[in-house]
């Protein structure tokens, strides 16, 4: 007996010492999660919030934020997901902790189809990705890449002559618009219209469909061997046609250089200006000489052309469409800026890039398109560590939501936030969308703001103003403007759910 003792002893000492270390241990755990998580409905065991997958739309999480509040929090499976609705809370997540939240989630099929984040848009806050977005500033969308600017006025000037060839008839303007984008986006990117246009574009529907289809795995990863839509399938095919379709522009852009047969800077396109960089192995450092301090792979090329794509066609294509549909819905308003285009610009002759400063109504009526339809209502960011935002806490790797659409409703920040008035912008100190004012950032704002922001504002004016000043717009079949159909449909963008048409008369006496 005394030597069972004897042997348990250590056992006691050793439970003696354990037992309290790990009271304390727990203690200081709830220590440090001694703030609550923001409130939000109550979900299930394991699967959390799931069940409201089809809520998390801008509107969905609008009408959540009216019950609990500009931050709410849902948990889909392991992911803690916060969502920002107020003017408030988003300057404390993208201004003042902007360094914590400066990161983008990627879901399975994103980081696939962007080669691991090669890419721009969703790579993590770090050296990389500051040398890359320094690379799309001063390269890929700067005022002095000619090739970009122009491809927005031939491709405008091509749009005025097809609405020229249909005065009198019905015209798909949704239609017309996004074929617009899509010319500019691919001719900036990769010099030409016509070689391989369609197949490029049924890539890139697929590669949308992938981006926003639900998967399972992202947010129980255990539960990964489910794969009931073939995604894991389609995923594969979908990055083996891209490769297929850019590696042949690749090789011949490559073949140029090794020619010498490349053209002059002003007249380059993106795959040429991103060769300038490539490497068969990434390298990345902070120095100021960007020519010696970015080294871009294959991979990270066509990643960064896809967010090209993606961000310079669905995005401008819908800001466009949208001012088109409040215009023709609001016609004293319509009336107000064709007068305004009358006045600056006559009808002798078309609207010229120096006249955008006088038209004053114009861009009013284009901010009011974006608070009301931000080209993407939720702006997605990742915490790189925990936070406490507003006395709540949120954990490490969170998915936050900004929704940009709510905000650019927020009734303490607007009045009559759900009418479309574009004269409430003529007042002064009105809010601007560069990325200061928290109430209005359909670009976003911070680190993270979109750096293509300039030149789709420049394709957005330019097609908005000549669509108003060459012609004027009827809906077809006696059609009222107030039937207008303007609901959305949730995506990368929220685009009307039916595409705009509408019957062109020509109204300026120049020719087109």
């Amino acid at each position: 007996m005394d030597i069972l003792l004897q042997n348990l002893q250590p056992l006691f000492l050793a439970l003696l010492l354990i037992v309290p270390l790990l009271f304390l241990l727990g203690f200081v755990f709830r220590f440090r999660r001694r703030l609550p998580y923001p409130p939000g409905p109550k979900g299930l065991p394991i699967v959390g919030n799931m069940l409201m997958m089809d809520q998390l739309t801008h509107r969905g999480l609008a009408k959540l934020a009216k019950e609990y509040g500009g931050l709410l929090h849902l948990k889909m499976g392991n992911l803690h997901m916060m969502a920002v609705s107020s003017p408030e809370i988003a300057r404390q997540v993208l201004q003042v902790q902007d360094n914590i939240f400066s990161n983008r989630p990627a879901t399975i099929a994103i980081s696939y189809l962007t080669y691991d984040r090669a890419d721009m848009a969703f790579a993590h806050y770090g050296p990389f990705w500051r040398q890359m977005r320094k690379l799309c500033v001063m390269k890929l969308f700067s005022r002095k890449r000619a090739e970009s600017w122009e491809s927005v006025r031939d491709e405008v000037d091509c749009m005025v002559k097809t609405v020229a060839a249909n005065i009198g008839k019905p015209v798909n303007v949704g239609e017309l618009i996004f074929t617009l984008t899509m010319n500019i986006t691919y001719r900036a990117a990769f010099g030409s219209t016509n070689q391989g246009q369609a197949e490029f574009i049924r890539i890139l529907q697929e590669f949308s469909k992938l981006f926003g289809a639900f998967n399972i795995a992202d947010f129980i990863p255990w539960l990964s061997w489910i794969d009931p839509q073939g995604l894991n399938t389609r995923l594969a095919e979908a990055r083996k046609a891209l490769d297929k379709f850019i590696d042949l522009i690749i090789d011949e852009h490559m073949q140029k250089r090794a020619d010498n047969n490349v053209p002059d800077e002003a007249n380059t396109d993106m795959v040429d200006d991103l060769l300038a960089f490539y490497s068969d192995e990434a390298k990345v450092n902070e120095s100021d000489d960007l020519q010696n301090s970015i080294r871009l792979t294959r991979d990270n090329i066509k990643a960064i052309i896809m967010d090209v794509m993606f961000g310079g066609t669905e995005t401008v294509a819908s800001a466009i469409e949208w001012a088109l549909t409040e215009l023709i819905k609001s016609p004293e308003d319509m009336k107000r800026v064709q007068q305004e285009l009358a006045d600056v610009v006559g009808l002798e002759r078309r609207v010229e890039e120096g006249d955008f400063e006088k038209l004053t109504f114009l861009k009013c009526t284009l901010k009011e398109t974006l608070r009301l339809h931000p080209p993407i209502p939720l702006l997605l960011h990742e915490t790189a560590e925990d936070a406490e935002v507003a006395g709540y806490y949120i954990p490490k790797k969170s998915r936050v939501m900004i929704n940009a659409w709510a905000i650019g409703r927020d009734r303490n920040s607007w009045e009559e936030p759900e009418t479309f008035r574009p004269a409430r912008f003529l007042k002064e100190s009105m809010p601007d969308f560069k990325g200061s004012n928290f109430e209005f950032i359909p670009f976003g704002s911070g680190r993270r703001s979109c750096p293509g922001m300039q030149l789709g504002l420049y394709a957005l004016d330019l097609a908005v103003a000549h669509l108003l000043h060459c012609f004027t717009w009827e809906l077809p079949d006696g059609m009222k403007p107030s039937e207008l159909d303007m609901n959305d449909v949730f995506g990368l963008t929220a685009p009307r759910a039916t595409r705009l048409v509408a019957i062109p008369t020509k109204r300026v006496v120049c020719q087109l």
